[in-house]
């Protein structure tokens, strides 16, 4: 699937990665290949994805994740 992270300013990531872990206001969850359509806002916390098989991780302070047919976009506040 493919994964956007994306600020005010630029796209900071956009590539293929296996899953994404996201700090979601609800609580974190994780988001796989063929995941179901969803919006979700996010909290502070650390995001977390693994791309050919390395973890990445940052601290975000915030914003939305939408996923559809195998993209996730992150908007960063």
């Amino acid at each position: 699937m493919t994964l956007k992270i994306i600020s005010a300013e630029r796209i900071e990531f956009e590539g293929t990665v296996e899953l994404v872990t996201l700090p979601g206001v609800m609580g974190q969850f994780q988001v796989l290949k063929n995941h179901a359509a969803l919006i979700a806002a996010l909290k502070d916390g650390k995001m977390s994805y693994v791309a050919e098989g390395k973890t990445v991780e940052r601290d975000i302070h915030g914003g939305i994740a939408d996923v559809k047919d195998n993209v996730v976009s992150v908007c960063l506040y």
